[in-house]
């Protein structure tokens, strides 16, 4: 991915998984045949689990297992049918603490050997990892889109903790990345007493389809020269136009892409993307094609920046449950067209999410019900949770707010983009955020 909200996760996704499973996973009870160990007959013991299966682990964990446990697609409704999620156990210790992964998308990657979460790391937890409804091997035999609901995703990761607690004692924390982060909110907010505390990475809470505050805070980003830059290269590709208009329809035809808008109108959209894209994956000005650059370098750049895969029918496919997810619940971001608009083939950028990433079939309504309680949550709670966001990514735009809690904390790193984590701050902001955890984990 390279241009959204979701790009960072599919990006690991796709370096990481393995085809382990080549199809939806069937609820009958199979076990591996590798070796038992006393963790792995606890396990199998748990009601709901249908598949469990040894993996090779690194030297942080001793033992792995992939785990597939029966999940109700309705939580109040058990008539409605169940699927099978996909977990991935990484054990130290029984008396360990333990890092709940409440991932947003897929869960693939956690699959390779090489994974690891970042406050496992740094204190040696025990790792649950829970793919997301509706995403790759965790997605019901016959999908209806009407069971994916941010709280039946906080169902699953209650249902998560009820089994693993019977087995894992110690103190329990839930975190996340980027729409993981907001899952972690999500699941805090529905079930407060899950887990001990909260760590949620660069998680937005929107409150509409097109939020409205991403665009100003694009506005007001970094610096004024960098800003400038930024839109003079944008008013760039639109003027060149006729000269990168080529090179564009090639491109997407030597990738098969195909899109739900012409061609014109996806060029567009890019350019209006390029900011928002620019700013969330902490590319550098310097980086940026002078005005008197050739044809190939400006276009290269732009490509590199916000190509139009993510447009495309083929870059929506495996991610098409967040699209729906954001029109449902979720909300998202819109564009400012006023400074191109003389150079711009569409009239107007409003309604693009439907335009774009929706099956035409689907007439879905935004629901801001969701974030309303999590924000009502947050102002009238005071539980111990850490906000981590990035400075420069406009998803911080709509990061959480509260002021005069003793257990909540936000930390904004300087500069920071979406990769943001603890190990981004300076020196003294991380020893604060490690300090407060190793208190919270006494």
């Amino acid at each position: 991915m390279t241009n959204r909200f979701l790009r960072f996760s599919l990006l690991i996704t796709l370096l990481f998984s393995t085809a382990y499973f080549t199809g939806i996973i069937n609820p009958t009870t199979v076990y591996s045949q590798s070796a038992e160990t006393s963790l792995s007959k606890k396990i199998k013991s748990l009601k709901g689990v249908v598949n469990i299966t040894k993996l090779e682990c690194n030297q942080h964990f001793k033992e792995k297992y992939l785990v597939n446990i029966k999940q109700w697609l309705d939580p109040k409704d058990t008539l409605a049918g169940s699927f099978v999620q996909r977990v991935f156990v990484m054990h130290i210790s029984e008396k360990s603490p333990m890092v709940l992964v409440t991932e947003g998308y897929g869960g693939a990657y956690a699959e390779s050997v090489n994974y690891i979460e970042e406050l496992s790391k740094l204190y040696s937890t025990n790792v649950i990892f829970v793919e997301h409804r509706y995403f790759e091997k965790s997605v019901p035999e016959k999908p209806d889109w009407k069971y994916l609901t941010v709280a039946g995703a906080a169902a699953d990761h209650h249902h998560v903790c009820e089994l693993f607690k019977k087995i894992y004692k110690g103190k329990w924390i839930n975190t996340g990345i980027s729409k993981g982060g907001e899952t972690a909110l999500v699941h805090r907010a529905l079930y407060p007493n899950d887990v001990d505390f909260t760590v949620a990475y660069v998680g937005p809470l929107c409150f509409g389809l097109e939020d409205g505050r991403h665009e100003p805070f694009i506005d007001k980003v970094s610096t004024e020269s960098g800003r400038k830059k930024v839109r003079d290269f944008q008013l760039e590709v639109l003027k060149r136009r006729e000269h990168l208009m080529p090179k564009f329809i090639k491109y997407c035809e030597d990738y098969k892409y195909t899109f739900r808008l012409p061609l014109d109108e996806i060029y567009d959209y890019c350019v209006l993307e390029y900011s928002f894209s620019f700013w969330q994956w902490g590319w550098q000005t310097y980086f940026i094609p002078s005005s008197t650059a050739s044809d190939d370098l400006i276009f290269a750049h732009l490509i590199k920046v916000c190509s139009p895969d993510y447009f495309s029918l083929e870059g929506i496919a495996p991610t098409q449950a967040f699209f729906i997810q954001a029109a449902k619940e979720l909300g998202y971001y819109g564009y400012e067209t006023k400074p191109f608009e003389e150079y711009l083939k569409i009239k107007t950028a409003n309604g693009y999410l439907k335009n774009i990433f929706l099956p035409k079939e689907l007439n879905l309504t935004f629901d801001s019900t969701i974030s309303q309680q999590c924000a009502r949550f947050i102002k009238n709670n005071d539980l111990k949770m850490i906000f981590i966001y990035g400075e420069y990514d406009p998803w911080s735009a709509a990061a959480v707010n509260f002021t005069g809690k003793k257990n909540m904390f936000k930390y904004i790193c300087p500069a920071g983009n979406h990769t943001t984590r603890i190990e981004s701050f300076p020196d003294s902001t991380k020893k604060e955020i490690k300090d407060k955890i190793s208190s919270w984990l006494k």
